[in-house]
């Protein structure tokens, strides 16, 4: 069960999780003795076709030895259109059209750039890392271009906000949820609504995120200090965080009742 202790373990860990993820994209995009630096043109002639001298693809700059996967990558396969060139974009938005299939990462979302951290990882894992291409993400010396300096900035912030959002929903579980033309709809609390597992239950609350349209249903501590309080504060009132300024009761429902209905 995960009680208050808990969730600061979590939480720390989420937050180390983050400082080793900023560590080791320091340690990929850094200076690196030993890599090849290759042009686009140059670049292109690894498309592991009949005569071409290997089979590579690029992503944020980053040129990785995809011979081992070759039924992935080699001419006729369905991801062809990535060897031999960095299309860092299409890996986030699914264009494989000769448009879609370039490095311009500049105007992708918090999400979509995370994403593409994610396929960062997964090349780092399985492949061999043999160089770095010249162009939008690595100058002539092989050193970070404000293009890449912008792009790792921009995943630093995204997992920022995974890790914040992994707070807030470890504090504010989601509610679960039903709909029915016979019966209207239904919100509850229980130990494991949200997929959030906990010794409370809770109460249904509306919260207010400052920027969103609509409020989401989430379930709410009852006793005890508020989540940003220490247990042994002699100050809290022990309503858990039934306070909080961003919270609002459900109109209908008791203050405390762990389900809360809406007839049609």
């Amino acid at each position: 069960m995960l009680r208050l202790g808990g969730r600061r373990v979590l939480l720390a860990l989420a937050v180390a999780a983050a400082a080793v993820m900023a560590a080791r994209l320091t340690g990929w995009w850094g200076p690196r003795a030993g890599l090849r630096l290759f042009v686009p043109e140059e670049l292109s002639r690894y498309r592991g076709g009949p005569g071409d001298p290997g089979l590579y693809l690029a992503l944020l700059g980053r040129v990785y030895d995809v011979s081992s996967g070759r039924r992935h990558y080699e001419p006729g396969s369905h991801y062809s259109g990535f060897a031999g060139r960095d299309a860092s974009r299409a890996f986030v938005t699914g264009d494989y059209s000769e448009a879609g299939l370039v490095d311009d990462v500049s105007d992708l979302s918090f999400s979509e750039m995370l994403t593409l951290q994610s396929w960062l990882s997964f090349y780092e894992k399985n492949y061999i890392c043999v160089g770095r291409v010249v162009g939008r993400f690595y100058g002539e010396d092989g050193l970070p271009t404000p293009a890449l300096t912008h792009a790792e900035a921009v995943i630093s912030k995204g997992l920022k906000a995974n890790q914040q959002e992994l707070e807030e929903k470890q504090t504010f579980p989601p509610c679960n949820a039903e709909w029915s033309s016979a019966r209207g709809s239904r919100l509850w609390c229980s130990q494991n609504s949200g997929g959030v597992s906990r010794d409370w239950t809770g109460v249904p609350r509306k919260l207010y995120k400052p920027g969103a349209k609509e409020p989401r249903c989430v379930c709410v501590r009852t006793t005890g200090p508020p989540s940003d309080q220490m247990p042994d504060s002699p100050t809290h009132g022990n309503r858990g965080d039934l306070d909080h300024p961003h919270l609002a009761e459900y109109t209908g429902c008791p203050p405390l009742a762990v389900t809360c209905s809406f007839p049609l």
